[in-house]
């Protein structure tokens, strides 16, 4: 905005040569600098498109040919006419700007409400015109737009002005994402035209560009614009390594382009597949060539650049990938598919490389028209989100990635920027947030999804499932086995979040070690800052003393346990206490010392440990008698009673407790260990079924483990 602008002619980081946005080849670059003075000299006819914005609807028709271009005119007019006499910092008409920014967008895809608001959108910030005006003129959709984008007045908010821009910038892209594209190609046309700034001041615009612009560009799929900014910071921040890069860049394009020469053939071969499609060559821009040279070392030619295979339906890229792996050399490590699995940010894409006889490898990106643009503009090319989509592809099970306008990064983030009224801690927790690039998607047991940032734990789970009350969690199932709090997920998890049943639950202090995501951090401190002398969980309720202990009444005799016959000769026989097996388990025998023959369930992980100390294996078999001895774990959160409810259950399913140890709380879950006498071995299920529906039991199992 006005604040940022200024002379692109002046000393200062020149732009970026490396081509970032595909430009049509029809249509030469426009001198804006020029086209706005002669707005501005020249005649209005008010019932006839102005010359100026001529190419902003060249642009415009290209992707929306029907488009009704009199918002387009209305608002030009009132723009030129409330920034007349305003001049830029280097002496350009300031009308340039908005021109500028609203081809960014055109150039892009946006659609007729999106360039209207772009036109305007210094208007309220910097001229006499209000907010009510632009409703009243161009509607509210265009008033919200304009709001959107107006910074808050520093003599309002003082240091907090630009952190709370940007937090209501992001409020309203909540709403809207057309706000943040309007920013996003603002801060793109400033950034181009910063050499008359100071250096520091430079720098500071960089800086946020770099930590906040340029990943919001990348969340919302804005490739075009974000590779661009990242260059234009490159050019800024890191100037001598940005020289060196350029150099580069000269050096091999003096060269022959090996790529080229890639390109003819990947033509040819899908000539003769007979498989419709465009090859081009995609020269990497400078942060990407610095990139690779850091990863790879002195770069050859097949690294400045990459092939880009255009294709018309998503089965073809398919059958693109299949005759280039069938008629060159892949190289099968280098192969992705996102159109199988798409990036958070709406990016679809095959990626796959192939080497050359010289060892170059040249890496090849596969792709529908539909796709690319989706990777070039990202949001901007999904049109008015107001709009029902006109199919049925954005289609999901939840809000995650059902619609791409509303992505979950960016609900998750207006849920934890609520709960951070500081500015400072706004600005660093966002930054901090924006700084987490990659996402994992885990399963819920009901089917929905959660998306998280990349080293998100169960913590960061539980709070972006169930906010504040995430306090309650005790623990998590992942992928169907028990894990701590602290256990970092991966992309695909299955997710069970176990919550305590006592409201008054609290987090522990401990978890700030393991929660990433700022509204798990945010929440976890809300509480601890509340109740400054809580530093843990309190001390859990059970029916007796902490620690193992042994429950009460049970028998001083040892029930005998299922008859096991030996085939052949032998000592006396007895069941390992590690697996307690009954009938009708499969089981093994083994002879131990003294004669006698211990009998295991054949799952049982000291089978194999019997083998490898070289125990002779005795083939064993069940009798006919059907009572049975077996050891079972609970697995509980801790409540009041819970013993005795548990032991209330075995007793109505005729089982007698010989023995049971409960360990020490640990995290409001408590594990029970019971070795149980059953008259009959068939009645094992029922029971176990009978302890799981005690309130507070998420688990029963049979031991694995030698029995307290």
């Amino acid at each position: 905005m006005s604040a940022e602008a200024t002379n692109p002619a002046s000393p200062g980081p020149v732009a970026p040569t490396a081509p970032t946005v595909a430009r049509r080849k029809s249509r030469p670059r426009i001198d804006l600098r020029r086209l706005g003075r002669a707005a501005l000299l020249g005649p209005a006819v008010r019932s006839k498109l102005p010359d100026a914005i001529g190419h902003v609807a060249e642009a415009h028709r290209a992707h929306h040919p029907d488009a009704d271009l009199d918002p387009l005119r209305r608002a030009y007019l009132l723009a030129e006419t409330s920034h007349r006499g305003q001049m830029r910092k280097s002496g350009e008409p300031y009308i340039t700007h908005p021109l500028a920014v609203t081809l960014i967008l055109a150039e892009l895809g946006a659609e007729t409400t999106t360039l209207t608001a772009s036109l305007l959108h210094d208007t309220v910030e910097d001229t006499e015109v209000t907010l009510d005006q632009v409703g009243e003129e161009f509607g509210e959709e265009v008033r919200y737009l304009v709001d959107g984008v107006t910074k808050l007045e520093k003599v309002d908010y003082g240091a907090a002005a630009e952190p709370e821009t940007f937090r209501k910038m992001l409020v309203a892209t909540g709403n809207d994402v057309r706000v943040m594209s309007i920013k996003l190609a603002d801060r793109l046309h400033n950034m181009r035209t910063l050499g008359v700034m100071r250096p520091e001041k430079q720098a500071r615009i960089a800086k946020v560009t770099r930590d906040v612009l340029i990943p919001l560009a990348e969340r919302l799929g804005v490739q075009a614009l974000k590779t661009e900014l990242e260059d234009l910071v490159f050019a800024i921040l890191h100037p001598e390594e940005y020289a060196r890069t350029s150099e580069l860049i000269v050096e091999n394009a003096a060269g022959g382009d090996p790529l080229a020469e890639v390109a003819d053939e990947v033509r040819a071969v899908l000539r003769e597949a007979d498989i419709p499609a465009e090859v081009l060559i995609r020269p990497r821009h400078f942060v990407s060539v610095h990139r690779v040279s850091r990863k790879r070392g002195p770069l050859r030619g097949t690294d400045f650049g990459r092939l880009l295979v255009l294709v018309n339906e998503d089965a073809d890229c398919y059958a693109v990938l299949g005759e280039l792996h069938t008629c060159l050399t892949p190289v099968v490590s280098e192969f992705k598919d996102f159109i199988a699995v798409p990036k958070f940010n709406l990016y679809q894409s095959l990626h796959t490389a192939v080497a050359r006889p010289d060892g170059q490898v040249v890496e090849v990106l596969i792709r529908t028209h539909r796709m690319h643009q989706a990777a070039e503009a990202g949001v901007i090319a999904l049109g008015n989100p107001n709009t029902p989509p006109a199919d049925e592809q954005t289609a999901g099970l939840d809000g995650e990635r059902a619609d791409p306008t509303r992505p979950g990064w960016l609900s998750r983030l207006l849920d934890w920027q609520r709960g951070a009224p500081d500015p400072d801690t706004f600005w660093s927790t966002l930054r901090d947030d924006l700084a987490q690039d990659r996402e994992i998607t885990v399963v819920r047991p009901d089917g929905g999804t959660l998306g998280l940032p990349e080293g998100a734990t169960c913590v960061d789970a539980a709070y972006a499932q169930y906010g504040d009350d995430a306090h309650a969690c005790i623990g998590a199932r992942v992928n169907g086995r028990l894990a701590a709090l602290g256990t970092e997920l991966r992309d695909g998890d299955t997710v069970q979040l176990l919550m305590g049943q006592d409201p008054a639950s609290e987090p522990s202090r401990e978890w700030l070690e393991h929660a990433h995501t700022p509204a798990a951090r945010i929440a976890i401190q809300r509480w601890l800052a509340a109740h400054p002398g809580a530093d843990t969980r309190p001390s859990d309720t059970t029916d007796g003393p902490g620690g193992s202990r042994p429950a009460g009444n049970a028998p001083a005799a040892r029930p005998r346990g299922a008859d096991v016959l030996l085939d052949g000769p032998g000592g006396p026989v007895r069941l390992a206490g590690c697996c307690t097996p009954v009938p009708p388990d499969d089981i093994v025998g083994f002879a131990v010392r003294g004669g006698a023959v211990t009998v295991h369930r054949v799952e049982c992980s000291m089978v194999e440990d019997m083998k490898s100390r070289g125990r002779e294996e005795i083939a064993v078999r069940w009798g006919d008698t059907t009572a049975c001895r077996v050891t079972l774990v609970a697995e509980s959160f801790s409540r009041p009673h819970l013993l005795a409810d548990l032991t209330e259950a075995i007793a109505v399913e005729g089982a007698e407790i010989v023995s049971a140890t409960v360990e020490s709380p640990n995290q409001q879950r408590v594990r029970h260990t019971y070795t149980l006498q059953l008259p009959d071995a068939a009645e094992l299920p029922a029971l176990m079924r009978a302890m799981r529906d005690v309130p507070g039991v998420y688990d029963v199992s049979r031991a694995q483990a030698p029995a307290a």
